[in-house]
């Protein structure tokens, strides 16, 4: 595939580029605390200081105070365990990064856990064709918005997650088990708008269908949904308006009232469903915004993104397209196909029928990109080369290419360009490239799959700083270099 350097010249958030005939510019540019030294002149390398991937203790973005006036379109998108959190006064206890990336593999796994070895599916939009296995996406998210529901409205922070359909908040009274969190629990008795699903409707059917529950009921339709790491959330199937702006307001919202919810949701208060199927957000509010959202993820945690439904989605300039494709298995997830990768400026040497077995899917859930072993072997290979400078670091968990950096103030990382069809190429920065499990470990932000039959993934790390547009009536999804910092 040709590299399309267009893509590349809108340098993520605002940094300012100054070249030279020969070599690079030594200016420091900063923002919202990531700092990149210098970027060289062929784009082949980053210099950044070290001290910018260092968890933050302050937000750099005024959080929005809460209210119906005040939440607003695009939402405020902030990481479920930083400091512009709205949960941070929450008395969240905050994973540590193995504990972050141990979740992470779990979810992975599950994922996959539900692949047949020998049953293939199609992906495919009208130029393309991939085989691709089936599997479940189960799992929460990272980040998190605000949302309101109810008349009056009752304003909630959920975890939003492409790779799940229903949208369920915690419910008074809770008759079960309801994890801690920071905001009351939905009051449904004080919400005049508000009603219950009935046992046998079309509605009914729907979330039947979309969480594989065939729970037994008489008058009120109920749920129950796991997720990968043992998380669940249980009750009834609800509705009620939706707010998600002021001028944005969705009556008969249908959701999930959780009565009975366990597992690793932190202090938020429920989740966001972006999925693809009937019961998701993305469904629910076809008429308005057109079967159309995107989302911008920040650098860091001290910073903040958002996201947008709508015509607000894509505002971001040039963005470059590639297909949504659809697996008939899952339907509900967001496939692309990928085509190959570079790194440090070279094409490597993977041939397209590598990414093309399994299939790659996006997910704004899962935090570290996942590649076919090999795949992940040749960039693997790649990356320790330009990186044979600095001091190797004990391997843990899944992460296997890791680096002692505790004596440096500035690293000098390798480009990595993920490409798509279509002549989409994704300039991953420099923040999605090292993930930091400790002060001495600074690992290689991508895996390897155990099977060439499990799913691909472009995690949410390598979507860092791009508005990724999800435009599903067209049956395509863009990338726009600089949407956030």
């Amino acid at each position: 595939m040709a590299t399309n350097y267009s893509s590349f010249l809108r340098f993520p958030f605002g940094l300012v580029l100054v070249l030279f005939l020969i070599g690079c510019s030594s200016k420091k540019v900063e923002a919202n605390g990531f700092k990149e030294l210098t970027a060289d002149v062929h784009y082949h390398s980053h210099v950044i200081e070290l001290s910018s991937l260092m968890p933050a203790e302050v937000c750099s973005t005024p959080p929005k105070v809460s209210g119906a006036e005040n939440l607003s379109k695009p939402l405020q998108v902030a990481h479920k365990y930083g400091p512009c959190s709205p949960l941070k006064n929450g008395n969240t206890t905050i994973p540590s990064p193995h504990q972050i990336v141990l979740d992470d593999e779990i979810r992975v796994k599950y994922l996959n856990s539900k692949t047949s070895k020998n049953q293939t599916t199609v992906l495919q939009d009208s130029a393309v064709r991939i085989p691709a296995n089936s599997g479940l996406s189960l799992g929460t998210g990272n980040f998190v918005v605000n949302i309101g529901l109810g008349t009056p409205m009752q304003e909630f922070t959920v975890e939003f997650d492409t790779g799940s359909d229903l949208t369920w908040i915690q419910c008074q009274p809770c008759s079960g088990q309801c994890h801690r969190q920071k905001d009351p629990y939905f009051n449904r008795s004080a919400s005049s708008t508000h009603s219950s699903v009935p046992c046998g409707s079309n509605d009914c059917n729907q979330l039947k269908s979309a969480t594989g529950n065939s729970q037994a009921c008489t008058t009120t339709c109920t749920y129950r949904i796991g997720y990968g790491d043992g998380s669940y959330s249980g009750g009834y199937y609800a509705r009620d308006k939706l707010t998600l702006s002021s001028s944005d307001v969705f009556p008969n919202f249908r959701f999930g009232c959780g009565e009975n919810n366990q597992g690793l949701f932190g202090t938020s208060d429920g989740l966001l469903g972006l999925g693809r199927d009937n019961v998701s957000t993305v469904s629910q509010t076809i008429q308005k915004y057109g079967n159309i959202f995107s989302y911008c993820l920040p650098s860091t945690t001290s910073s903040t993104g958002y996201l947008a439904f709508g015509s607000q989605a894509g505002t971001t300039p040039r963005i470059f397209n590639t297909p949504l494709l659809v697996n008939s298995n899952r339907p509900n997830f967001y496939f692309l196909s990928m085509t190959g990768i570079s790194v440090g400026g070279k094409k490597l040497a993977i041939s397209p029928a590598v990414f093309t077995t399994s299939g790659t899917l996006i997910d704004s859930g899962t935090v570290v990109t996942r590649l076919a072993p090999t795949a992940y072997a040749a960039l693997r290979s790649a990356f320790r080369q330009a990186m044979s400078n600095y001091p190797r670091a004990v391997s843990t968990s899944f992460m296997d290419t890791c680096y002692n950096l505790s004596g440096y103030s500035n690293v000098v990382l390798p480009t990595i360009v993920l490409h798509f069809y279509r002549y989409t190429d994704l300039n991953v920065h420099p923040s999605g490239i090292l993930f930091q499990l400790s002060s001495t470990q600074h690992c290689l932000a991508f895996a390897g799959n155990r099977a060439d039959t499990d799913f691909g993934i472009l995690g949410n790390k390598q979507q860092q700083t791009f508005e990724v547009v999800y435009n599903v009536a067209a049956g395509k999804l863009g990338f726009g270099a600089g949407g956030c910092r």
